[in-house]
């Protein structure tokens, strides 16, 4: 364990790679499974040989190292007031995926200091060139303190369960998204499916409210059965796609990583541009 975390480390002061995707994990309401599908999301990427961080940003509320099991010593809150290193803050869970907890305490990046802000985008500009993919757990719901962000990632995924209920707090949450920034990518997943014909008929339905009434295009990644595996994979705090590789489950979050995992990147210069670069411009127009 610890020699997998001087490894992380190692490999984090080196200035080299492409640039990695960074998405934030969305949902219009809580319950749905956000934060599960983001934690096995994350270990399919990296089974298939993806280098993948998770940043837990549901502030006050985020539970990635519960369901990892894992008990990190310092959080993202820890780094940005300058009392731990970005080193310090990245968690190596027991199977190796690495996370960094966001804590308490933290609001809205426009009400950080210049100082605070400077150190997170030099922890981001590290792990974009550390790794593949960089996933955002965002709180259900939009806030000021999550638009921030989402404005600035590359891509959403948005996560929704059958029920009409959910359908529409997740099309408020991405037409909310869209007028922040109408350019941005939106994917979409639907949990804890009971029936096939259902779960892609909400993902439908979302996927035509948007080009309808927004003329935005989505892109429809899959979506997850209902499965007995999810709840005992909780209780013993190990993703399901590890402790059920075979179960339905873990065999269409696979299938759902292989298709995001196929979207074509965006030119490297761009995306660090959209990236980077819109946190700082976010940042300018809230100190302006």
């Amino acid at each position: 364990m610890r020699d997998q975390a001087e490894a992380l480390r190692l490999k984090m002061l080196k200035a080299q790679g492409s640039l990695a995707r960074s998405i934030a994990v969305v949902s219009g309401k809580g319950g749905v499974g956000k934060s599960n599908f983001s934690t096995n999301f994350a270990y399919a990427l990296q089974i298939s040989g993806k280098k993948v961080i998770i940043v837990d940003m549901d502030i006050g509320m985020g539970n990635i190292h519960i369901l990892l099991g894992a008990a990190p010593a310092y959080s993202l809150k820890d780094y940005v007031s300058g009392q731990r290193s970005l080193e310090e803050v990245v968690t190596i869970d027991s199977d190796g995926l690495a996370f960094i907890s966001g804590g308490s305490g933290l609001d809205s990046v426009l009400d950080w200091s210049e100082e605070m802000f400077s150190r997170l985008l030099e922890a981001f500009g590290q792990l974009q060139k550390e790794f593949d993919f960089i996933l955002f757990d965002m709180g259900a719901g939009a806030t000021q303190s999550s638009i921030d962000l989402i404005v600035a990632v590359d891509e959403v995924i948005v996560i929704s369960t059958t029920e009409p209920t959910s359908i529409t707090d997740a099309y408020s949450m991405m037409k909310f998204i869209f007028l922040q920034d109408q350019e941005k990518h939106f994917h979409l997943v639907s949990n804890r499916v009971a029936k096939q014909e259902e779960g892609l008929e909400a993902a439908r339905r979302l996927q035509f409210a948007m080009s309808k009434f927004l003329n935005k295009e989505t892109t429809v990644l899959g979506y997850l059965p209902e499965d007995p595996v999810v709840h005992t994979s909780v209780v013993a705090q190990k993703p399901f796609i590890l402790l059920h590789p075979e179960a339905p489950v873990s065999k269409k979050m696979r299938s759902i990583a292989t298709a995001f995992a196929g979207i074509p990147r965006e030119v490297e210069d761009a995306r660090e541009q959209s990236f980077l670069g819109r946190l700082k411009s976010l940042f300018s127009r809230g100190r302006g």
